[in-house]
């Protein structure tokens, strides 16, 4: 159980309250991010909005494994966030991805080391171990860029 409490931990570092690696976390650095912060356009970098539901998409997407469904995430739907058009619909999908953060890092938590050695959904993707870990790194790796966006925000606003 040790390795599932440290794998949980790493994901709530990387969302919900860490700053051991970026100093910072999801939650630290968009809270407080509003509509027009979020999808400010800055050249031809992903707005703040759409790398949010990115990472939302793909948590969500395997969260639905742990709670007993199936995989149905699709990469070309991954950046579809066309439903979201107003400050609620960004609010909401912020509380969003902080409800399914918390419930991915508890099932995570919950699970014992044979579980995180045994194949996803199918052997071509691995193991549990591996897809979390691969959800952990994939978040730091939008987490720098939405800081680097939020930093063009502020220069670009004045």
């Amino acid at each position: 159980m040790e390795s599932s409490k440290q794998l949980a931990n790493r994901f709530r570092e990387v969302i919900l309250n860490g700053n051991w690696i970026a100093n910072t976390n999801y939650y630290d650095l968009i809270a407080n991010v509003n509509w027009q912060e979020a999808i400010t356009k800055i050249d031809s970098l992903n707005t703040i909005l759409s790398l949010t539901f990115h990472v939302n998409y793909y948590i969500d997407g395997v969260l639905c494994v742990f709670e007993g469904g199936t995989l149905e995430i699709k990469d070309k739907f991954s950046f579809d966030y066309s439903h979201i058009k107003t400050e609620t619909d960004w609010e909401n999908l912020l509380n969003d991805l902080w409800n399914n953060a918390k419930k991915f890092a508890d099932y995570v938590e919950q699970m014992s080391s044979n579980k995180l050695d045994s194949i996803f959904e199918d052997e071509k993707y691995g193991t549990y171990r591996r897809n979390i870990e691969g959800i952990i790194e994939h978040s730091y790796y939008h987490l720098g860029q939405i800081s680097l966006i939020k930093k063009m925000i502020k220069v670009h606003n004045g």
